[in-house]
């Protein structure tokens, strides 16, 4: 107890210094927490992913469609038990410019998706109208509370890849069934899409953007992927069959790059946070060598001077560590809510936050390592000569 004492008040001896240290650490504890949430934050698709599910679509690139009379072909694979489609529609709701209205339209088929997708909650009499509205829409929880949309509204959105003005009346408003599963789409009929392309656009009827497939059993996913690309090898739309893992990695290793940037500088801030305690560390135990020599003389042991070091450098690392923990939790929360649907699932999770405050932990004790070292090992004498 009266070691802690003397910890506290070595500490407090230049409180300017230690607080600024604190405040180092803090921030660095801040910006590492931070940043390793949003790199899971990306990866977040993937992480969600269905063990069951694949996704099969054009071979050569996502923007290609794929024929709707695939779908009763694929479903007689065996080891495939259901199929859905989905079809990306894009649009612009009011200012193209602003993030906040940019979120993803799909056209999907209201019959079999959530079937497909049980994480997405959604009440029967909801699902219901939905199949059978022709333009009725379904959106997400997230971003029926950013726009306030309610049941009843109508969206109206400008095309682009699909020209023409589209009103969309919310039939529902699904939730998620946990924190990993992304709120932020919006949903409505295929069949409202194909019948606008047969009247204004022929050619562009009858095709969808991808398939969503059910396995049995995930030991088929393989030969479920072999057999339906077989199918199709030799056609004029041949198909890529892919677990929706890898569908969804696809999309993140787009950006690898930039999240190897990120990774990489939140480990550069662990070296930064060792080197703002060790400077702060020398320097105290510099000042006190005088102190430390005559500690030894009176038979304090070595465990002892090690004690207070290494105490003064915890004490300072858990309490930065500590603070910046706190400050994470508000920094990630103003960045989920300034990019809603760019990053749907923000959660610091719990292995960031043990990876954060271990940092500063490690950190404490590697700082306080070479100074301890060198007082345990200097001769009294010498000590005693030294002028701080």
């Amino acid at each position: 107890m009266h070691v802690f004492r003397i910890i506290i008040k070595n500490g407090l001896r230049h409180w300017l210094r230690t607080l600024l240290t604190i405040t180092g650490i803090m921030i660095a504890v801040m910006a590492f927490g931070f940043m390793r949430t949003v790199v899971t934050a990306w990866n977040a698709g993937v992480s969600a992913s269905a063990a069951n599910r694949m996704i099969s679509h054009h071979s050569v690139s996502i923007i290609f469609t794929l024929p709707i009379s695939y779908r009763e072909q694929i479903l007689r694979v065996p080891g495939v038990s259901a199929i859905s489609y989905g079809n990306w529609f894009g649009g612009a709701y009011k200012d193209p410019n602003d993030f906040a209205n940019f979120f993803p339209r799909i056209a999907v088929d209201p019959e079999t998706f959530f079937d497909l997708y049980p994480e997405f909650e959604l009440t029967k009499e909801e699902r219901d109208v939905f199949i059978k509205e022709r333009n009725s829409c379904i959106v997400g929880a997230k971003i029926a509370r950013e726009h306030g949309f309610k049941v009843g509204d109508i969206i109206t959105v400008e095309g682009d890849i699909y020209p023409g003005t589209w009103d969309f009346v919310v039939r529902g408003i699904y939730k998620g069934r946990d924190k990993t599963v992304d709120e932020t789409q919006m949903l409505f009929q295929w069949k409202y899409l194909n019948e606008r392309m047969t009247q204004v656009q022929p050619g562009r009827q009858g095709q969808v953007g991808w398939y969503v497939l059910s396995v049995n059993d995930p030991k088929d996913l393989a030969s479920v992927s072999r057999a339906v690309d077989d199918m199709y090898v030799n056609s004029r739309a041949s198909t890529k069959t892919e677990t929706e893992r890898e569908w969804q990695q696809s999309f993140v290793s787009m950006s690898s790059a930039i999240i190897t940037s990120i990774t990489v500088v939140s480990y550069v801030i662990i070296g930064i946070i060792l080197l703002i305690l060790s400077n702060t560390i020398i320097m105290a135990t510099r000042e006190r060598i005088r102190e430390y020599a005559v500690l030894k003389t009176l038979g304090f042991s070595a465990g002892h001077i090690i004690g207070l070091i290494a105490g003064e450098s915890l004490l300072i690392s858990i309490l930065g560590g500590v603070c910046g923990l706190a400050l994470t939790f508000p920094v990630v929360g103003l960045f989920a809510a300034a990019f809603p649907t760019w990053f749907p699932i923000v959660v610091v999770e719990p292995l960031t936050i043990g990876m954060a405050f271990a940092s500063a932990i490690v950190a404490g004790v590697v700082a306080a390592l070479f100074p301890t070292l060198k007082i345990v090992r200097m001769p009294i004498v010498e000590g005693l000569r030294t002028i701080g």
